[in-house]
């Protein structure tokens, strides 16, 4: 298929991430976003002239009951009399807002005033378990799926919503049950998932390696507004404990979308996915993924940031681009407008760190070609030969396992925010990294720039002391004083090993698009220990990277 791409720069980009991870920061985001009570929730940044002379869309709370009894707290939104966008009956489009995690029904006040201002019918409700909604935090788990169906039951049933226009938007947590919404609910048209999942098993769990820092912080936020069910406790523990993985997984697994993609694509419903390339809750990799087997009507935008960063001036009422996008998702799959011409799939993406954009068909076609790059003795890293030694001859690098390098992921909701702020994701003295706890290769400089594009991947030979273990995996962008800014990172673990026997091991890192400046090299780490994950290796244990003339290591780099 050929490769098509439109790219542009956004000369106002920085200025408004800045503005976007300063309200981070002043309102404490977590795995939510901050709300605002409805008195104080800012008026729409404009109105269409056909719709200024109206009175202001109606608001009011309503009590939603589900089939179990347990009632949900609710916002809506109606569209003021006359408010074009109605059917011939007074029927306006539905769109159905799930609240984020720890967050409440007033979240979305003012994108439900914009929203009925702009004719659709808007109702956001508290997800069970949390502030004053009843029942136990189901974590998008069958109860809060069948919650979604039950909240459209009595949208059309108490207002004037269109059956034949229903759509959802929602961010974080709400952003996965409009996926699962999707998946069980053939009703549902249109649907804009923003920092949300795909995959939730990935998420926890990528590499078969536990994101522990995201787990704490997810619970940690939901502590104070949430009642955890005997379930989520017991698999929140588990997880913590790393004891039980599989039944974890299989958790984890009922409560992702893209366990049931065949039932999205068999409804047709039109996907909308907005994520961060630093989103430490929910990694790009998996949502990407999920993106690629959908066969509907599709759009995906990626931008720097972390989790729900690049969403949150919205919820102030203030211009947004990635709502922006969502808005015009909708319009076009519900109403027929905003762009009913544009393709049926799309992608589009914000290069770190220069802030251009790039438009392409499909995500095939974000890159062009792979540079395998040979791995030879841990040392120089030569482009086209990464290391000092003949391509083909075998060499190895032993490592004290569990000990930290200082060559981690970050702090999680941190890392993605100050790259998103200052272009200044974690950062390490590449020359200065202990050789005693960390395999280092780097490259010479480069003459042109570099356009990495998607997933970089790893392989080599592990020999370790323990039948368990986990490497994390650091690709550098290294500036003449040996600077080095992380570009993407992973973990992988394994288990069932044979102490002292060489095995082979990928390391996939998290998709990214990255321009790596002429003149930097690219330096790749692996190591044994990030205080972001719940790492196997014992502390002091050996572990032994290498290369064999009949399995050479390598870095597989996508580039366009």
């Amino acid at each position: 298929m050929a490769r098509s791409r439109r790219t542009s720069r956004r000369p106002h980009g920085r200025r408004r991430r800045a503005t976007t991870a300063l309200l981070v920061t002043a309102l404490g985001l977590g795995g939510g976003l901050a709300t605002c009570p409805a008195s104080a929730a800012p008026a729409p940044a404009h109105r269409p002239a056909a719709t200024a002379r109206l009175a202001p869309p109606s608001f009011r709370l309503a009590d939603i009951p589900m089939k179990d009894g347990t009632v949900l707290k609710a916002d809506v939104f109606t569209p003021a009399p006359g408010t074009p966008g109605a059917d011939r009956k007074g029927h306006y489009p539905l769109v159905v807002q799930p609240a984020s995690w720890g967050q409440n029904d007033l979240e979305y006040v003012a994108q439900g005033k914009q929203l009925a201002a702009a004719g659709y019918l808007a109702v956001t409700y508290t997800v069970r378990g949390f502030w004053r909604s009843g029942g136990e935090v189901d974590v998008a788990g069958p109860k809060d799926v069948s919650d979604v169906s039950s909240v459209i039951d009595w949208a059309l049933a108490h207002t004037p919503a269109d059956r034949q226009r229903i759509g959802m938007v929602g961010l974080s947590l709400g952003g996965g049950l409009t996926l699962m919404g999707a998946a069980f609910d053939p009703r549902i048209k249109a649907v804009a998932a923003m920092s949300g999942w795909g995959d939730l098993t990935n998420s926890l769990y990528s590499g078969g390696t536990r994101h522990l820092q995201a787990a704490a912080l997810l619970a940690a936020i939901q502590a104070p507004t949430g009642r955890r069910s005997p379930e989520y406790a017991r698999m929140l523990a588990a997880l913590f404990d790393g004891r039980d993985m599989p039944k974890v997984v299989r958790w984890a697994d009922t409560r992702s979308p893209a366990t049931y993609v065949n039932r999205i694509n068999a409804h047709g419903t039109a996907v909308f996915l907005a994520h961060a390339w630093g989103d430490s809750f929910f990694n790009p990799s998996q949502l990407t993924a999920f993106y690629q087997r959908l066969t509907g009507p599709k759009r995906l935008e990626l931008r720097p940031g972390d989790h729900a960063t690049q969403e949150l001036t919205s919820l102030l009422g203030l211009d947004n681009p990635t709502w922006k996008s969502a808005r015009r998702w909708l319009d076009q799959h519900l109403k027929g407008t905003g762009g009913d011409r544009g393709p049926r799939q799309s992608v589009d993406l914000e290069v770190r760190p220069n802030g251009h954009h790039e438009s392409y068909p499909d995500w095939r076609a974000i890159s062009s070609r792979t540079a395998h790059l040979r791995l030879g003795g841990p040392g120089p890293l030569e482009t086209g030969a990464l290391g000092g030694t003949a391509a083909g001859t075998g060499w190895h690098k032993s490592v004290v396992g569990g000990t930290d390098s200082g060559a981690d992921g970050g702090i999680a909701l941190l890392a993605g925010a100050l790259d998103q702020v200052a272009a200044l994701p974690p950062t390490v003295l590449v020359p200065l990294l202990p050789r005693r706890s960390a395999a280092v290769w780097q490259s010479a400089p480069y003459a042109a720039a570099q356009h990495l594009r998607g997933a970089a991947r790893v392989h080599t030979q592990v020999t370790a002391a323990a039948s368990e273990g986990t490497v994390f995996g650091y690709l550098y962008d290294v500036n003449a004083l040996g600077v080095g800014k992380l570009i993407s990172h992973a973990p992988q673990s394994w288990s069932g090993k044979q102490p002292g026997r060489a095995f082979p091991l990928d390391v996939s890192l998290f998709t990214t698009a990255y321009d790596l400046p002429a003149g930097h090299r690219l330096a790749l780490v692996l190591d044994t220990k990030d205080p972001m994950y719940g790492g196997r290796t014992p502390r002091g244990s050996g572990v032994t990277f290498g290369s064999t003339t009949a399995d050479p290591a390598e870095l597989a780099l996508p580039l366009r």
